[in-house]
């Protein structure tokens, strides 16, 4: 890892010459409090619009809380490009072609804005808006190949934003499905949910009058397999705002307690859209203090994912694949009976989580410095 070198010829430390002396990287509070003012700013006002125009009832509620996704990154590439200069995508320094992608990011940032207020004035229309929108979002993607091809295996890496090793993609990705996989057995074991009827539930895929097993198949296709890749772009969003520019800052408390702070704020983050009922409707409180644990959970996984691989894409499909993983088995599989003390996202699922944050800091990485 990087160590910071400072010039001191008053200082000496055996073995390093004496105008060479070896720093403990500080973080930058000033970056990290614009960066979170910024981003919480946006984001809870959004959230405050949400809950005055109907709450989770309005139409456009999907469409939002895409949008909400984006702006971590949104506020981390705005700061990143035109006011921190010390910045690896900083405009006057930063001339690879990873530069075109910033503005892409900035721009798709802006469309979600006008899909969101268009669904607000109209919401007739406030539900294909999401399906429209992810013509951009596909051409994010295509934007993502030609860049890499043009500017060489350096584009992303040099701007803080590297795809990460393809064997953890694919290794950790299976660990997560099994990891859903068993917490739905448990439910269903422990009488903690209900086993769904696919043919009920998705009366849509059964009008040709397929069997059970295509059906599984064709939504194991959609939501496990395609689903991460086609909404990669937007959990980016999270991602290079939490893992590509805040980690990397928080890290330097130390990595196990740096992850810890950042997983506490993630989890806050999300506190408006849980008071209004999301991911554990009727538990406000409880809800809030789960969300937090949850996000400390997921924030070590995640970043052990991103230290491994070496990249912050790595961070953004396991965050799609776990949020696609998990609606999967809750919606054709086993729906849970409360999404609070159930396994998947609730307090039994928070204790399976620890048990496995708590092996995975038996790792050495998690010793290394900054």
């Amino acid at each position: 890892m990087s160590t910071q070198i400072t010039f001191t010829p008053e200082q000496t430390t055996p073995g390093i010459p004496a105008e060479t002396v070896l720093t403990t990287p500080r973080v930058n509070w000033s970056h990290v409090a614009w960066f979170l003012g910024l981003t919480f700013g946006l984001t809870w006002l959004l959230d405050l619009a949400l809950y005055l125009l109907g709450g989770l009832a309005n139409p456009s509620t999907m469409l939002l809380l895409q949008f909400q996704m984006l702006l971590p990154a949104f506020s981390a590439m705005l700061l990143g490009a035109f006011f921190f200069k010390d910045s690896p995508i900083f405009y006057r320094t930063n001339h690879g072609a990873s530069r075109w992608f910033v503005y892409f990011y900035l721009l798709l940032t802006g469309l979600y804005l006008i899909g969101g207020i268009v669904g607000l004035i109209k919401p007739e229309v406030a539900t294909i808006l999401p399906s429209i929108l992810l013509i951009p979002n596909f051409l994010g993607l295509i934007l993502l190949i030609v860049l890499r091809v043009k500017g060489g295996k350096n584009t992303f890496v040099d701007a803080g934003m590297a795809g990460g090793k393809a064997r953890i993609w694919f290794g950790y990705g299976l660990a997560l499905v099994a990891f859903f996989a068993l917490q739905t057995w448990l439910n269903y074991f422990f009488k903690l949910g209900t086993l769904v009827d696919l043919k009920t539930a998705f009366p849509q895929l059964a009008t040709n009058n397929l069997p059970t097993t295509v059906l599984y198949l064709s939504l194991v296709m959609n939501t496990v397999v395609l689903g991460p890749l086609l909404g990669l772009i937007i959990t980016f969003g999270e991602e290079y705002g939490w893992r590509g520019f805040l980690q990397p800052e928080l890290i330097k408390l130390g990595r196990i307690r740096g992850i810890f702070l950042l997983g506490v704020i993630w989890g806050i983050w999300h506190w408006p859209m849980i008071w209004m009922g999301y991911n554990y409707p009727g538990q406000p409180l409880l809800g809030s203090l789960s969300m937090v644990i949850y996000c400390i959970i997921l924030a070590y996984f995640l970043a052990y994912a991103v230290f491994k691989s070496k990249g912050v894409w790595t961070a953004a499909y396991l965050h799609g694949l776990t949020n696609q993983t998990l609606s999967f088995f809750i919606m054709a599989v086993v729906t849970p009976t409360s999404m609070m003390f159930s396994f998947g996202a609730g307090l039994p699922a928070l204790l399976l989580g620890a048990i496995v944050v708590l092996f995975l800091l038996r790792d050495p990485v998690w010793k290394e410095t900054e």
